[in-house]
């Protein structure tokens, strides 16, 4: 590193930028185009199974599923969307108003607070919150022992298990999305727009509705698509508040009626829904063009609260993470003691350790194609390679029982030629190599998942500056050298953030996760699912609990960096 920083102030360092993108461009092997262009193909290839099931002949079970069901899951998953925009929007922009833009009692506390019950999966929510307020749980309990009614008709509670329940869920778990972005949006933009807004007899709310809120339209838009492709993959709240959707529909369709074909066309419908998302926040992004000349980054002028105003702040901003995070988190503590022998059990061990070597592993492969992907795209810059890049991130944008669904279709179709072929001309039956295995769970959770590490592997290499490669080629280093001894240390923190949110997600994965697995293989997730559909939540407290507790960890990496930034 000695010799590089020498390098640089040395004029070598100085050459015309055209001839050193040209020197890189022209020693960039063809393994990086191949190797990006294999990964892409690999993560498009469920999504084009998925589309070229659209036009097959199913005979008359699409014919059945549009008289009965089709209907419903459309109707419910659009009143599931409306309902967790309205949610997400008003818990995220307005907390992440308030911890900006005003001064009360605990502000500094909850700006990295609120993004914590991103952690917690809805279905865990969901689980948690049926045991606390059912009939015979707490709640409903010391109502009737406080007022003296019996039975449930001598009063009304609400259910909980509803589609109203389901977009509070979500609404909880998915609010950090919006919160996170509208922040960003607020602390960026240009004081002088608010100051000018004041001046001009603008009050706080005029200001919020009038300057602040069109200025950050594109990342609120940004969250908001996060959030609503979430609630879209969903599938353990959904199932168990008996809320029919695309996601249970393309489970009960592929294992309840044998219907491969009809579940692909029910997943190439929900992926119009997330296409419509995706070209919604486009479009979004591309109308709202503001430019601003003075410095972003100064330190706006807050409004500070007192008296009741700070009292409702504080009540606001501390609603989301108390019912989101603390409450549901302090009942499977709770439960996790009322039945400490039965929740750690040695099958406790075997399924904590089949999550973290599929976590562990998916997270590894995840960051080795991701630095692939996106150093080939540093080197090369071309627009085949770029391409390939953003088909690579298209998977995160698709629920997991889709890309489930894509998947087993060819793999199993593949596994039935091999046996064919081993059975005619080996005179063997060697059985299904593929289908059922954990090669195939893994690839699905890298379909899903590989956006995620992609991101933050883009996002640290872009920081690096381009004249460091240029010094390491002069120096004799080769792009693979370049990578591992330079640009690698350099994005610690961006590799570590990478492997930290992958390990996470695939910890918290269901859909996929459920239709895949191996046989007699099963993980927290899975587990935690099977027991709460038994109405056996007491086991189910503490494979929920790790999987709470392992989300926190690059939750709170994520919020500590954030305010660290913010103060350098």
């Amino acid at each position: 590193m000695s010799r590089l920083r020498l390098f640089l102030s040395s004029p070598k360092a100085n050459l015309p930028s055209k001839l050193r993108s040209r020197r890189w461009k022209d020693a960039l092997p063809s393994g990086w185009a191949i190797a990006t262009w294999i990964t892409a193909t690999l993560v498009f290839l469920p999504i084009l199974v998925v589309l070229g099931s659209i036009f097959a002949d199913t005979g008359d079970i699409w014919a059945h599923l549009a008289e009965t069901v089709l209907t419903t899951y459309i109707t419910n998953s659009l009143m599931l969307m409306v309902g967790v925009a309205i949610g997400v929007l008003t818990v995220g922009v307005g907390t992440a108003w308030l911890v900006t833009m005003c001064q009360f009692r605990g502000g500094r506390i909850f700006e990295w607070a609120l993004l914590l019950p991103l952690a917690a999966p809805a279905y865990l929510l969901a689980y948690t919150y049926t045991d606390w307020l059912e009939y015979y749980g707490p709640v409903q309990t010391g109502v009737r022992s406080l007022f003296g009614w019996q039975v449930a008709g001598d009063y009304w509670f609400p259910n909980v298990r509803s589609i109203g329940g389901a977009i509070i869920m979500f609404t909880l778990t998915l609010y950090p999305y919006v919160y996170m972005l509208a922040r960003v949006a607020f602390l960026e933009q240009s004081v002088c727009a608010l100051e000018a807004s004041r001046s001009l007899g603008c009050g706080p709310w005029r200001s919020f509705f009038k300057v602040a809120m069109p200025l950050a339209r594109p990342a609120i838009m940004a969250g908001l698509s996060l959030a609503l492709m979430e609630t879209l993959n969903d599938f353990g709240t959904v199932q168990y508040f008996s809320v029919p959707t695309f996601t249970t529909g393309i489970y009960r369709t592929w294992f309840g009626m044998g219907e491969r074909v009809a579940a692909a066309q029910l997943s190439a419908m929900l992926m119009l829904f997330v296409l419509a998302l995706i070209l919604l926040e486009r479009w979004s992004r591309r109308q709202a063009k503001y430019y601003q000349a003075s410095n972003s980054m100064q330190t706006p002028t807050v409004y500070r609260l007192t008296g009741g105003r700070e009292a409702l702040a504080f009540l606001a901003c501390f609603l989301p993470i108390g019912l989101g995070l603390l409450l549901p988190g302090g009942l499977l503590v709770r439960l996790v003691q009322k039945n400490w022998e039965g929740a750690l059990d040695n099958r406790f061990g075997e399924l904590s350790a089949n999550s973290l070597m599929l976590s562990g592993l998916t997270a590894a492969i995840a960051l080795m194609l991701s630095l692939v992907l996106a150093y080939g795209q540093r080197l090369g810059g071309s627009g085949p390679i770029r391409l390939g890049v953003r088909l690579s991130a298209m998977g995160y944008g698709i629920p997991g029982a889709v890309i489930a669904v894509g998947i087993l279709i060819p793999v199993t179709s593949l596994d039935k030629a091999i046996a064919a072929w081993a059975k005619s001309a080996l005179n063997i039956s060697p059985g299904l190599l593929l289908s059922g295995t954990i090669t195939a769970l893994v690839f699905a959770y890298l379909v899903r998942f590989l956006a995620v590490a992609l991101s933050s592997v883009e996002s640290g290499l872009d920081k690096i500056q381009p004249n460091l490669d240029n010094a390491a080629r002069s120096l004799g280093y080769s792009p693979t050298k370049t990578l591992i001894k330079i640009h690698t240390p350099l994005m610690t923190s961006s590799l570590l953030t990478a492997v930290m949110l992958v390990f996470v997600d695939v910890m918290k994965e269901l859909p996929a996760t459920l239709v895949m697995r191996p046989f007699n293989f099963d993980t927290l997730a899975v587990r935690v699912y099977q027991y709460a559909s038994d109405e056996r939540l007491r086991e189910a407290a503490a494979p929920a609990l790790t999987i709470l507790l392992v989300g926190l960890l690059p939750v709170v990496f994520l919020s500590w960096q954030i305010s660290h930034s913010r103060r350098q």
